[in-house]
């Protein structure tokens, strides 16, 4: 039986980070990131976690272009 660790960084607060280093970005480009620092990461795992940040107002996710979103801190957070 496989056995699942608790991320000693977790993802959100990882997404976090990275915003706020790096100013708004694509989910694309965000998923690159957080590819490199978390393996096993899928773009549905992302997905849920950019759902929840963006509804508790910790991002706004906008449409950037067709199949590519722009995520970026609200300015509360900034």
């Amino acid at each position: 039986m496989a056995m699942k660790n608790w991320k000693s960084h977790p993802l959100y607060t990882q997404i976090k980070e990275f915003l706020e280093r790096k100013g708004p970005m694509t989910d694309v480009e965000l998923y690159d990131l957080v590819k490199g620092s978390h393996e096993g990461v899928g773009f549905s795992e992302l997905n849920k976690t950019l759902m929840r940040m963006e509804i508790e107002g910790i991002i706004y996710v906008s449409t950037h272009t067709k199949g590519k979103r722009r995520v970026e801190l609200t300015n509360k957070n900034q």
